[in-house]
């Protein structure tokens, strides 16, 4: 299985671009893992969010495949703790999913069809993160849940 992280925009802040080195490294060891930055919009202050929204899922659309099975982080999103989401993740492998692909949105969401186009919504927590920050949380939180599935002792209950 491959997995990506779908993201608007390039990390700005040198200590998480530093933070999300870290957990590409090791996660090197049990996936193969990407992180694919969509350029973000230029001139948004001219679009309305429904429009912003329709050009990023324009944008999304160009990165992915119709076989790709595709995950949106949203606040709306079904919660998990660290070792459920490794239950999840493992469900996709033993289900034989090939491409999972994680998507952050732009600030205002996801266009209505990238809603329907998803196979399910995650969230990372019921606060608000940046764009910036999720990226390291969720590349923290994706390299935690596959040691608990070899049983390392990274990840304490």
């Amino acid at each position: 299985m491959k997995i990506t992280l779908l993201v608007i925009g390039k990390t700005e802040e040198k200590y998480l671009k530093e933070g999300i080195e870290k957990y590409l490294k090791r996660l090197k060891h049990y996936i193969n893992f990407s992180i694919v930055e969509l350029p973000e919009l230029k001139n948004t202050k001219s679009l309305t969010e429904d429009q912003q929204k329709a050009k990023e899922a324009e944008l999304i659309r160009k990165n992915i495949s119709s076989t790709d099975h595709l995950i949106l982080l949203d606040e709306k999103g079904d919660e998990y703790t660290s070792s459920q989401f490794s239950g999840f993740l493992n469900k996709k492998m033993l289900g034989s999913v090939q491409n999972l692909v994680f998507i952050v949105g732009g600030p205002y969401g996801f266009d209505p069809g990238i809603y329907n186009e998803a196979a399910s919504k995650i969230s990372l927590s019921k606060m608000t993160f940046s764009h910036q920050m999720v990226r390291l949380f969720f590349t923290e939180q994706l390299y935690r849940a596959f040691t608990i599935l070899k049983g390392e002792p990274y990840h304490h209950e």
